[in-house]
């Protein structure tokens, strides 16, 4: 149970798949090509589908979804999904929101993941601000998780959610060892804002990094959508530029094809 597989499927969507479980990260199916809006004036155009189709995932046990008020972390083609999920694990708000099967979770609040045959798993809701101080009215809740279950050699998996780099985040290293992290960057900006940043930037995920000292980093929402303003390059040379512990623990996910990363 030391071993997992991820597959990235595009933006901020994984399928995690451990022990017989099956977790889908933050669904987002839909054809490029569409401008979403996300309110106060702020849109993004979809550039790339993603690497797999959703009639092609099979069964999943659980959606952990960050927020669900963004369409590049739920579109139309994943919220249809949602019904057929046994369980969608999410923010408070968007628990509200969604009803039915779905669990809302405020920082640092746990639930448990159970089945016949399984080792059940824990997931702590963590701290996240998808923006510039203040902004959490006008931007919304979301949510980051960390996934603990027997077995694990190097520590609890963490996805960071979309967040900015602040107090809240930092908090994870003093509660967890964490031994892999899914991060979310991407540096999203639009233009109506000017330089405020909605999510970490290369260099904000490399810092974060050197504080959680994770044995292995997924970057992840970094491409195929106009509001990211860093992509794999500016990844790269931020962590070619940090000490070698995190310099070694950047792996790179192949789109439509599992790694497996020991946790």
């Amino acid at each position: 149970m030391s071993d997992l597989r991820i597959t990235h499927i595009g933006g901020p969507t994984t399928l995690i798949e451990v022990a017989g479980w099956r977790i889908l990260t933050d669904p987002t199916f839909d054809a490029p090509g569409r401008t979403y809006r996300f309110g106060w004036g702020t849109a993004s155009r979809k550039l790339t589908g993603p690497a797999l189709p959703a009639a092609s995932l099979g069964a999943v046990d659980v959606v952990l979804l960050t927020h669900d008020h963004h369409a590049d972390n739920l579109d139309d083609t994943g919220r249809a999904l949602l019904p057929a999920v046994g369980r969608v694990v999410t923010t408070v708000a968007g628990g509200r929101r969604l009803g039915a099967n779905a669990t809302g979770l405020g920082p640092w609040g746990t639930t448990e993941l159970v089945a016949p045959g399984r080792p059940a798993i824990e997931i702590t809701a963590t701290p996240c601000r998808h923006g510039p101080p203040l902004s959490r009215p006008v931007a919304g809740e979301v949510t980051g998780f960390v996934l603990r279950w027997a077995g694990q050699q190097h520590g609890p998996l963490w996805i960071t959610g979309d967040t900015v780099l602040y107090p809240g985040v930092r908090e994870v290293a003093g509660r967890f060892a964490i031994g892999t992290t899914v991060l979310h960057l991407g540096a999203v900006k639009f233009g109506l804002t000017g330089p405020l940043r909605y999510t970490m930037t290369a260099a904000d995920g490399a810092e974060l990094c050197e504080l959680v000292k994770a044995r292995t980093v997924l970057p992840v929402h970094y491409e195929g959508w106009g509001h990211f303003s860093e992509g794999r390059p500016a990844v790269e040379a931020a962590f070619a530029a940090a000490p070698a512990p995190v310099r070694e623990s950047l792996r790179w996910l192949t789109p439509g094809t599992a790694t497996s990363v020991t946790v």
